[in-house]
């Protein structure tokens, strides 16, 4: 079955999770179990005779899922909600990270809810990630041929990682590196030593591929909502202590996030390869 990829440069922007400061929301790719790849075809010319003379075909059109690489690509910040890409398109670069996804509850959104309305009342124009999940690599970009070596790679390193989970509780403010978007974040408070194993693991793999590691001193934390621009000392000093009241307040009690780490996932342009956990 031939995989429909799409090639693109980057993936927005990544958080810097530094313990100063701190990364993606995405849209969801399809999931693939199996690396799989599907090579642009040869569109070469026919030469043909008819009598003494000689012509060219016409050139093919190329197939639906190859065309967008044919094609200029320009940055269209309006597209994405203001957001601009870190680095440029290059054609055949593919914007590469690894995560663990987290599945939202009912009321982790009904507190997520809530504190937009809060956010809203002190003019900051905070938008709910378009998904939710904890970071463990840096946006990178991946050259298409490296794709299946780079994925089995990964595959290799987690033969025999377990299965464990992540709490989280406490909000943190985080802005990529460029300071052109600014993220509210959940931060984790047990599972850390599990999450640092992974990092190892998975910086092994990007140190072989001459890509960038992750954060020495990494702030785990699964992203909650994001707006355009460096809204930092803003965000905490106007309703931090507000937003993280809706937290320990909870009627059920103290609200915290609580994340399986069943697999990991591995998107690159808008392919999703799963790492399960033993």
């Amino acid at each position: 079955m031939i995989v429909n990829y799409s090639s693109s440069s980057s993936e927005d922007e990544t958080e810097n999770s530094s313990k100063t400061d701190s990364s993606p929301s995405r849209k969801r790719g399809k999931l693939d179990n199996e690396s799989s790849t599907s090579e642009p075809l040869d569109h070469g010319s026919v030469k043909s005779k008819a009598g003494k003379s000689a012509h060219l075909t016409p050139r093919l059109p190329l197939p639906e899922m190859f065309r967008e690489s044919e094609e200029q690509w320009t940055d269209k910040s309006d597209e994405h909600g203001g957001r601009l890409r870190s680095f440029q398109h290059e054609r055949g670069n593919w914007a590469t990270y690894v995560f663990i996804p987290y599945e939202p509850e009912e009321a982790f959104l009904e507190v997520l809810n809530e504190m937009m309305v809060v956010a809203a009342a002190h003019d900051i124009p905070l938008k709910v990630s378009e998904e939710f999940h904890l970071s463990l690599s840096k946006t990178v970009v991946l050259r298409h041929h490296w794709i299946q070596p780079f994925i089995q790679s990964i595959r290799t390193g987690l033969t025999h990682f377990q299965k464990f989970f992540c709490l989280a509780d406490k909000l943190m403010v985080y802005s990529n590196a460029e300071k052109t978007r600014t993220f509210l974040g959940m931060e984790i408070f047990t599972g850390n030593a599990q999450l640092l194993e992974l990092i190892k693991i998975l910086d092994q793999t990007m140190k072989e591929f001459s890509l960038s590691t992750f954060y020495k001193d990494p702030s785990f934390h699964i992203s909650l909502a994001w707006c355009v621009g460096d809204h930092t000392e803003r965000l905490k000093k106007a309703c931090l202590s507000e937003l993280q009241s809706l937290i320990d307040t909870h009627e059920d009690g103290p609200f915290h996030i609580r994340l399986n780490c069943t697999e990991l996932r591995c998107k690159t342009g808008n392919k999703v390869f799963l790492f399960s956990l033993q």
